[in-house]
Parts: structure tokens; sequence; C-alpha cells
């Protein structure tokens, strides 16, 4: 897909970027200051919205200080049940802004990058997905096991939903709110979220692109996806929305919910590979 082929969408205001933090003293300063740097720099308007979710070092009163040097930072502390999932609606619904990355708090997502999703949504896309395993991206020190579990979870999940987008696993995205809102509810309370958005979004019709991305290993710090623990969920979510795609008729739809009257004190304020061939072209 070539941005020659992108549609006007209404002009982006301000840009919120979520970032889920459990135990993660050593680096969740420098993401914060890295990533409001870079935005800055290019003049992106924006919100930093970290959740921490049930930290046990000092993760929580480092936010506090950097809040106080950088006010774009809006800490928020989930109290409730945890997981990456949880962790990350959390935060999506405390949102200001009207698009919305998902970021990892550990540096291993490059923050010059959210500056490129910024400029793709704002040349039409409703969503920008981030492949690692596309010309033009990488890894840096990632573990073999993982590698292999990886690309054989993406392969499937191609076949499975016939397209070409190979990172589908990747948690750093980008979405305009208007896409958030439409994929409510969520189902997915730990890192299975990161499929389960991306595939509602295929599937409920909005437009997306994908772009190079680089990741690098944690350098500080303990991963905490456990692949022992996830492999069922990401098989149930992928199946969940399986159905969704071939046997709900349609019914969860952009075109179709996009034209069901709104009661307006009901409905929230809130309001694709680079070259992607078969990606859904925006409006």
């Amino acid at each position: 897909m070539t941005d020659a082929t992108a549609a006007p969408l209404p002009a982006l205001t301000l840009l919120s970027v979520v970032v889920p933090a459990q135990d993660e003293e050593g680096c969740v300063a420098a993401t914060i200051e890295h990533l409001h740097l870079e935005l800055q720099l290019h003049g992106i308007p924006h919100e930093i919205v970290v959740v921490d979710d049930g930290s046990t070092d000092s993760t929580w009163g480092i936010l506090q200080q950097v809040a106080s040097d950088i006010p774009e930072l809006k800490p928020f502390r989930n109290d409730g049940p945890h997981g990456f999932g949880r962790a990350v609606v959390y935060g999506l619904d405390r949102i200001q802004g009207d698009a919305v990355v998902i970021m990892m708090a550990d540096e291993s997502d490059d923050c010059r990058e959210v500056v490129a999703y910024w400029h793709a949504m704002n040349r039409g896309w409703d969503c920008v997905f981030g492949s690692r395993f596309t010309k033009g991206g990488g890894v840096i020190d990632y573990p073999w096991f993982k590698r292999i579990v990886n690309r054989v979870a993406n392969r499937l999940i191609m076949i499975a939903f016939g397209i070409r987008f190979n990172d589908t696993t990747n948690a750093f995205k980008a979405y305009r709110r208007t896409v958030i809102d439409g994929c409510r509810p969520f189902l997915s309370p730990h890192f299975n979220l990161t499929i389960e958005l991306p595939l509602k979004a295929i599937v409920r019709g909005y437009s997306w692109t994908v772009v190079p991305i680089t990741w690098r290993n944690r350098r500080t710090g303990t991963a905490k996806l456990k692949l022992t623990e996830m492999g069922s969920r990401y098989f149930f979510t992928m199946s969940y929305v399986w159905l969704e795609k071939y046997f709900s008729r349609g019914d969860y739809h952009r075109s179709v919910v996009e034209s069901e009257p709104k009661d307006p004190e009901t409905t929230p304020g809130r309001d694709d590979l680079s070259t992607e061939a078969t990606s859904r072209q925006p409006r």
C-alpha cells in the first residue's frame, strides 16, 4: 500500500501514548524522557499515559518524579486485577487524544517510530502497524526460541485471516480513537490483547497500513511475557475474532456500527507490510 492511495480523514490534534509498566524502575524514566523529547522536537502535541500495573519496586515513585518535570506525563495506578491487557485498557479508558500509540516501557520500541506512526495516520489511515520482519525492519538480540514461536504464530494468523501482515503479535501499533471505540469491548486481560486489537480493527473494516520498525531486547529488568502461559490465550483470542470474521454476518463492521443511531446521552464523548497490497484502503 502506498501513501498515494491514502484518503483524507479529520486532522489529528493530540497523540496519546499508552505505556503499561510493571516493575520497570530501571528503564521507565528513560523511556518517557526520550519519547517526550522526540515528540517535542517534531512539534507533535502529546500526552504520555503510563499505567503502573502493580509494581513492587520504585516504578511509581519514579513516575511521580518524572511527572514533576514533564507535564505531558499522566501516570496512573491500576489497583484492580493486573495483566498487560488490563493495564493497556485502563490507559485507553483515560486518554484525551484522538489517536493513540501503544508502546512498551522497556525501551524495546524506538520512539522515533512513534513520529512515523503519527505522520502515517495524518495521511489518512485508521491504523498503523509496525513490522519487524519486513524490508527496513529488524530485531536486535531477539531470543532465538521466541523468534521461532513468533514466526509460527504469525504465520498461522496470516493463513487464518487471509492477510499478509506478518507481525500481528507485536504490541507497538497506532490507532485513531474511533478505531479503539469501534473495537470495544476488549476481552483480553493479558498479552493476547496485542492480537485482539489489530485483528478486530481489520475484521471490522478499518483502514490500515504497515511500516518497518526495529525492536531491541530489553537491557534492564525481566520480560513479562511467558510463552507457556500465553499459548492457549492467543489461540482463544484468534478463534474469537476469526468467528466474528466468518460468522457474525458483519454485525460489528464499522459500516453497520457507524450507521446506527446514537443516543447523545449514552454515547462516549471520545469520539498496512509498508507496501501492503491487500490491506483495506482508507476513506
